[in-house]
């Protein structure tokens, strides 16, 4: 399926799970403030938005506690393994609580078996060297939170061209699986500009190429939600920088580990990680 009907057909989807666990008719708008609203794709690697009942203190998903605005809106997603079914909790001030149970829908996965291939090996103690600080460099930056109202916005594609790979495949070597790809893969030639999907501040600009993610550019939308953008040749923003929904931000590149130029982004929400097409919608037409 291509990759625009892939995002309709599951955006679809996702509409028609929540409306499934939603109220059957249409209460009066004072009863409706006492209840969940929430709309988006309640599928594995789906991202919804909310608002939480009047008087709520406060909001867990799964027994993790969400972050409520002040406008009572929130934000979750889930995992591209998520569980078929989460449950939202909202606790009140007068010591009551409403509980609803979310359905998550699954979905079918490119998967590739190569019966003949061993998984690609890294070089060993080089990487064992300077992966761990990498990483440490990366989950502190995940810690970090902004105020940034970005999740609020309609997400735009950061660059516009061929998706040469799907969020959530996967390939399986001599029954060994692979790590499943938590982005998507745009291919573009170096140097084309790359814009911030969404208001957001910066909360990581490699210093220097990381091993696998080569020049890493990382911005925090608000409420958790935060965008990475891999392989870049350049990148023109500084940690602490807020940035604007279609503002520049670097340029497409091959660094780190890539066969060719293009940009990798994915999108996570805690721990959650979100399929791009799913908050940015089908690919428009590349100029």
């Amino acid at each position: 399926m291509k990759p625009g009907r892939l995002a309709t057909a599951v955006l679809a989807m996702g509409l028609l799970c929540g409306a499934a666990n939603g109220n059957q008719s249409r209460p009066a708008a004072a009863a409706q403030a006492d209840r969940f609203g929430l709309s988006g794709q309640l599928v594995q690697g789906g991202i919804a938005t909310g608002t939480a009942p009047r008087g709520t203190t406060l909001l867990s998903l799964n027994g993790a506690p969400v972050a409520v605005a002040g406008d009572r809106r929130f934000l979750i997603a889930f995992d591209r393994d998520a569980a078929p079914a989460a449950i939202l909790v909202a606790r009140l001030a007068d010591g009551g609580e409403i509980r609803r149970t979310l359905a998550i829908a699954p979905r079918a996965w490119d998967i590739s078996r190569l019966s003949t291939l061993p998984k690609y090996p890294v070089p060993r103690p080089e990487f064992d060297r300077v992966r761990p600080a990498e990483l440490a460099q990366i989950n502190a930056a995940r810690a970090m939170r902004s105020d940034s109202q970005g999740w609020r916005q309609t997400f735009l594609w950061p660059v516009t061209g061929r998706i040469s790979t799907l969020f959530g495949s996967q390939r399986i070597y001599r029954g060994e699986p692979g790590a499943y790809h938590s982005g998507i893969d745009i291919a573009r030639p170096t140097g084309t500009i790359v814009l911030a999907p969404a208001d957001g501040v910066v909360i990581l600009a490699a210093a220097t190429p990381f091993t696998l993610e080569g020049n890493l550019l990382m911005i925090d939308h608000g409420m958790g939600l935060n965008t990475a953008f891999m392989h870049l040749s350049r990148i023109d923003v500084r940690p602490g920088q807020q940035v604007r929904r279609g503002q520049p931000v670097g340029a497409v590149g091959r660094s780190g580990r890539a066969t060719g130029p293009h940009l990798h982004w994915s999108l996570k929400w805690r721990d959650a990680r979100i399929d791009p097409l799913l908050i940015a919608g089908p690919m428009p037409a590349a100029d």
